[in-house]
């Protein structure tokens, strides 16, 4: 797992489940440089036991303190800490912060009822994007996918950003799906792509028919399939955390996957080649009943224009362009 998407909710449930009292802070405010962002999360047993990081160590010790007397008085914490510049040059900043820490027990008194810790898990390992609010007043709580309930347009504009945070009296954490990228094609740009990928927090699968082309020896600790792309696209499933780049330069490779990927809500599908070559692949896409709005959606020539050459420049273009549009928020429907 990437870490958007470390197994906090996971692992409180899991020591729920084994009888153990356990209680959730969450980051739900910064200022200045803070450590960790808003919706980190820490799980903490009564044992004492850790999971996550709300400071990146800073204020662990405190927090785990707070967190065991919730768990005896059964009320939420609202704790403010301040971040020294020694001690987030620790944690590898260049100055200090201010970071708002809610510490909530977990089944017990004002804190997340258990059974919505556990819809929780369950969303999030069947990939459904879901927003957690709490009323930090009166500590009402709402999971909600922003499709049904309270709050619809401001959880569907977070879960479209990816950024949990606070408006009046709530605090929405966001719990999008991890990142995955489907790189289609064995190619020299690949072999730079996927190690970045992974290391930019993306489940990464590298698809390519060519037993020769897609080794383990080349492409090590990493997913490979020798399907077909249209058939390892529908078994891999594409949804709105996917990206899905095609290097094979091989349109008997390259189109099945693009025509996949065009009916999909994957948010991001880049082509190599040259603009002449996506002109000529454009035609074909035409001839095979995909309309211009569509194809519009292919970013190709793939990738930043960094004047990029080798295959690594070119990887690190066209990781730096999916990150782009990661991050650009559509215009609400």
């Amino acid at each position: 797992m990437n870490s958007e998407f470390d197994q906090i909710p996971e692992q409180a449930l899991a020591w729920l489940d084994q009888g153990k009292k356990t209680a959730l802070a969450t980051v739900i405010q910064t200022w200045g440089s803070a450590p960790r962002p808003v919706g980190a999360m820490l799980a903490i047993s009564e044992a004492g036991e850790i999971a996550g990081s709300v400071s990146g160590g800073c204020v662990e010790g405190a927090v785990v303190v707070e967190a065991i007397d919730a768990l005896k008085d059964g009320r939420v914490r609202l704790l403010e800490f301040g971040v020294s510049d020694d001690e987030a040059f620790a944690v590898g900043l260049a100055c200090g912060g201010t970071i708002r820490i809610m510490v909530e027990p977990i089944g017990i008194g004002q804190g997340m009822p258990a059974a919505m810790l556990r819809d929780l898990v369950t969303a999030r390992q069947n990939r459904r994007a879901v927003a957690l609010a709490v009323n930090t007043r009166d500590w009402r709580r709402e999971l909600s996918d922003g499709k049904t309930g309270s709050h619809r347009d401001e959880i569907l504009l977070r879960l479209r950003s990816n950024k949990s945070g606070g408006a009046d009296d709530w605090f929405f954490a966001i719990h999008n799906p991890p990142l995955k990228m489907v790189v289609v094609g064995a190619v020299h740009i690949a072999q730079s792509l996927v190690p970045m990928a992974k290391m930019a927090g993306y489940d990464v699968t590298l698809v390519d028919p060519r037993d020769a082309f897609a080794t383990a020896a080349r492409f090590p600790d990493i997913t490979i399939r020798h399907d077909w792309p249209d058939a390892a696209l529908k078994a891999i499933g594409l949804d709105a955390r996917t990206a899905v780049v095609t290097l094979s330069h091989d349109p008997k490779i390259d189109d099945p996957a693009i025509k996949a990927t065009l009916q999909s809500p994957a948010f991001y599908l880049g082509c190599l080649g040259s603009r002449k070559t996506h002109a000529k692949r454009l035609t074909r896409l035409q001839a095979a009943g995909i309309d211009d709005r569509l194809a519009s959606r292919i970013h190709a020539p793939i990738g930043l224009a960094i004047g990029a050459a080798s295959p690594a420049e070119i990887a690190i273009s066209i990781l730096a362009e999916v990150t782009e549009t990661l991050h650009k928020v559509p215009e609400p429907a």
